[in-house]
């Protein structure tokens, strides 16, 4: 039986667990951590994009629920933590840097400019309301993503995967070794 997973041909006919051994021996410091205050549907999308990066760890922060079939089936495939409020989460990040992305904030700067350290966790908000002025405040940065057209702000999944590309771009690509 053909295996219909949308998989590399490496994992094909794998079962999940040999798929997460397997990525778990080459994933990278990068953390990505996601404020679900409204059961946003781009988390599912957030999580396929995170698996595609191999990161390290996806944090939820809030609501557990999430849209899985946005993720396709990734979320077998990386480690998903939930943190049931914000200190919780704020506890687990010790000597990571905390990098909101987030425009709707005065403390932002643009991301091109933004030189990435290997232990980072991206945080991304919902959709409608992005980022709490708890977590915002807590952030050790903030970055928003330069937009050249009428609209002032790209999706989130869509912000999450131009960021995670800007960590791998200077961390991995650059040839950075990866602690």
């Amino acid at each position: 039986m053909e295996d219909a997973r949308n998989l590399i041909d490496k994992y094909k006919g794998k079962e999940n667990e040999q798929i997460f051994a397997d990525l778990a021996k080459s994933r990278n410091t990068l953390e990505i951590a996601v404020e679900n205050v409204e059961h946003d549907f781009n988390i599912g999308s957030i999580i396929r994009t995170a698996n595609s990066f191999n990161v390290k760890k996806v944090h939820i922060i809030g609501k557990k629920k999430y849209n899985r079939r946005g993720a396709m089936c990734t979320d077998k495939y990386l480690e998903i933590e939930h943190h049931a409020s914000l200190e919780d989460f704020l506890k687990n990040q010790k000597n990571r840097e905390l990098v909101a992305i987030e425009n709707n904030t005065e403390r932002a700067k643009p991301l091109h400019d933004k030189k990435f350290i290997q232990n980072t966790t991206l945080i991304f908000g919902s959709e409608n309301s992005g980022i709490t002025k708890e977590l915002l405040a807590k952030a050790h940065d903030v970055r928003y993503i330069e937009s050249f057209g009428s609209t002032r702000s790209v999706n989130v999944g869509a912000a999450a995967a131009i960021a995670m590309y800007e960590w791998t771009r200077q961390n991995l690509f650059a040839g950075n070794p990866v602690d």
